[in-house]
C-alpha cells in the first residue's frame, strides 16, 4: 500500500466516523470531542509518513551502499538464482568478457563460460546445495570468442527465512594470479640473494679479524718446514760432494777422511726427521687451508664424520692469537670427539662464538674463556663462558635478533649471532641459546646432535 492510499483510508474512516458522531449527538461536546479525534489521527498520519520516508530514505542508501562496495570489487562478481539464471554482476565481469550487466542479466549462467566448462557450471546450482566450490579453474568467453582463465569460488546464498535462493560466484582472472605469483618469487630471490650477501659480508668481516690468527698458524709449520728445506739443502751439497768423490775413484782411506769431514753418518740419521718433519709441516698447512675453505665456504660441504675436539681447538686458535689482549683460553672436552655433520658451519658458529665472548672481555684485567664439551644423549653440547659482564637482562631475548649490537658503530654489524643461531638450528639441526651466569658473565650453549639427521 502507497502512503497516498494510506492517508486516503484513514481520512475516509475519519469522515466516516465525524458522520456517525453528527447522527448521534448535536451537542457542543459532541463536536470537541469530534475534532479532537481528527487531530489525534492527523498526527498519526503525519507520523506515519514521518517514519515511512525514513525507512525509505535508510533503504536507498542502504541499496547505494552495497552498488557502490560491489562496483569497486575488482574480482568478478556473479549473482544467480537457484536455477542458474544471472541476477546480477559488477564490472569487474562486465570488463573481462566485454558486455554490459543489462545483456546478461537473466541469461543461463553457463552462457558466460567456454563452451569445454558449460557442463560444469550447470551442475553448479546443484553442488551448491551441498557446500560451497573452491578454486575451480575455468574460462570465461572473452570478447572476441577467446578463453579467459579464472579461478573461481562458488558459495551458496539465503533468503530471510534461511531457504537457499541462489548462488554467489566470485573470481579472480588467473593472469593477474600468476603476476602476483611472479612478484612474488622475484621478491623472495631477491630476498635470498640479500640474505646470502649479508652472510657473506658478516663472514668475510669475522676472517678479516681472524687473519691475524690464521697468519700465526701458518707462519708455524711454514718456518718449520723453511728451516728443514735449509737444512737439507747443505746436506744435498754434502753429499753431492761424497758422492762426486767416489765417482772420480778416490781410495777408501781418502773416502773414509771425506765421509768423516763432511759428517755423513750424522747427515743420514738427520735427512729421515728432517724429512718427516717437512711433511708434517706441509700437512699442517694443508689442513689450515683446508679449514680456511671450509670456513669461507660452508655451502660447499657436505655432511660427513669429522673430529669436533679439532675444530673448537682450531676455531679458539684462530680468534684468540689474532687479538692484541689475548684472553685465557681453558678447554674441556675428550681428545677426540667424532660427529657426522658440517665441518664449515660448525667450525663458523664456534669462530663468531668465541669471537663474540673475546669481544665482551675488552678492558678486563683477568679476561678468561672457558669452553666445555660433553655428550649426552646423543648429543654434543659445546658451552663457551666469559667472565665478562654479561648481558642486559632485558637483551637476552634480542641476541639473536639480525641487526642487534652493542658494539659501537663501526665494532660489530649485529648479524655474528644472527647468523650462528640460523646454521645451528637450519643447516646443523641443533639448538643455540644465550643465559647469564649466576657468577656474572655470559654463556652460549650449542648443541648438534651426533649424527646429523638420525
Amino acid at each position: 500500500m502507497t502512503r497516498d492510499n494510506l492517508m486516503e483510508d484513514h481520512l475516509r474512516g475519519l469522515l466516516e466516523r465525524v458522520g456517525d458522531q453528527v447522527d448521534a449527538v448535536s451537542d457542543e461536546s459532541a463536536w470537541i470531542e469530534v475534532i479532537q479525534r481528527m487531530d489525534s489521527i492527523y498526527a498519526d498520519i503525519v507520523r506515519y509518513q514521518v517514519e515511512l520516508e525514513e525507512k525509505n530514505a535508510n533503504l536507498e542508501e542502504a541499496h547505494q551502499f552495497i552498488q557502490s562496495v560491489i562496483s569497486s570489487i575488482s574480482d568478478v562478481l556473479i549473482v544467480a538464482d537457484i536455477h542458474g539464471n544471472i541476477q546480477q554482476v559488477n564490472g569487474a565481469l562486465e570488463g573481462l568478457i566485454g558486455r554490459s550487466a543489462a545483456d546478461i542479466t537473466g541469461a543461463p549462467l553457463a552462457t558466460l563460460f567456454m563452451p569445454d566448462y558449460v557442463d560444469m557450471v550447470e551442475d553448479f546450482a546443484e553442488h551448491i546445495r551441498t557446500g560451497v566450490i573452491n578454486d575451480c579453474e575455468v574460462e570465461l568467453t572473452g570478447p572476441g570468442g577467446e578463453g579467459a582463465p579464472i579461478a573461481i569460488n562458488c558459495t551458496p546464498r539465503f533468503d530471510h527465512d534461511g531457504r537457499l535462493s541462489g548462488l554467489v560466484i566470485t573470481g579472480r582472472p588467473l593472469g593477474e594470479l600468476r603476476r602476483a605469483y611472479q612478484d612474488l618469487r622475484e621478491t623472495h630471490d631477491r630476498l635470498q640473494m640479500a640474505q646470502q650477501q649479508l652472510v657473506q659480508s658478516e663472514k668475510m668481516a669475522s676472517l678479516g679479524q681472524l687473519v691475524a690468527g690464521v697468519a700465526h698458524e701458518l707462519n708455524n709449520p711454514i718456518s718449520f718446514v723453511f728451516g728443514n728445506m735449509h737444512a737439507l739443502k747443505r746436506y744435498e751439497q754434502r753429499l753431492a760432494s761424497y758422492l762426486q768423490a767416489i765417482h772420480d775413484g778416490a781410495d777408501r782411506e781418502a773416502r773414509e777422511a771425506l765421509r768423516s769431514e763432511l759428517k755423513i753418518d750424522r747427515l743420514l740419521q738427520d735427512i729421515e726427521p728432517l724429512i718427516e718433519g717437512s711433511l708434517e709441516g706441509a700437512e699442517r698447512v694443508g689442513e689450515i687451508v683446508e679449514d680456511l675453505r671450509r670456513f669461507s665456504t660452508p655451502n660447499q660441504q657436505q655432511c660427513q664424520p669429522f673430529d669436533l675436539a679439532r675444530v673448537v681447538n682450531t676455531a679458539a686458535d684462530w680468534v684468540t692469537k689474532a687479538r692484541r689482549e689475548r684472553p685465557d683460553v681453558c678447554i674441556d672436552m675428550p681428545v677426540e670427539l667424532t660427529i657426522n655433520g658440517y665441518e664449515g658451519y660448525v667450525h663458523q658458529i664456534l669462530v663468531n662464538l668465541i669471537q663474540n665472548a673475546a669481544d665482551a672481555l675488552e678492558g678486563r684485567n683477568d679476561p678468561r674463556i672457558d669452553i666445555n664439551v660433553a655428550v649426552d644423549n646423543r648429543r654434543a653440547r659445546i658451552r663457551v663462558r666469559d667472565n665478562g659482564p654479561g648481558i642486559a637482562t632485558d637483551q637476552v631475548l634480542r641476541v639473536f635478533d639480525p641487526f642487534f649490537t652493542t658494539k659501537p658503530v663501526g665494532k660489530g654489524t649485529g648479524l655474528g649471532l644472527y647468523i650462528s643461531y640460523n646454521l645451528a638450528t637450519e643447516q646443523c639441526a641443533g639448538r643455540l641459546g644465550a643465559a647469564n651466569l649466576p657468577g656474572g658473565g655470559a654463556e652460549f650453549v650449542f648443541e648438534l646432535p651426533l649424527e646429523h639427521g638420525a
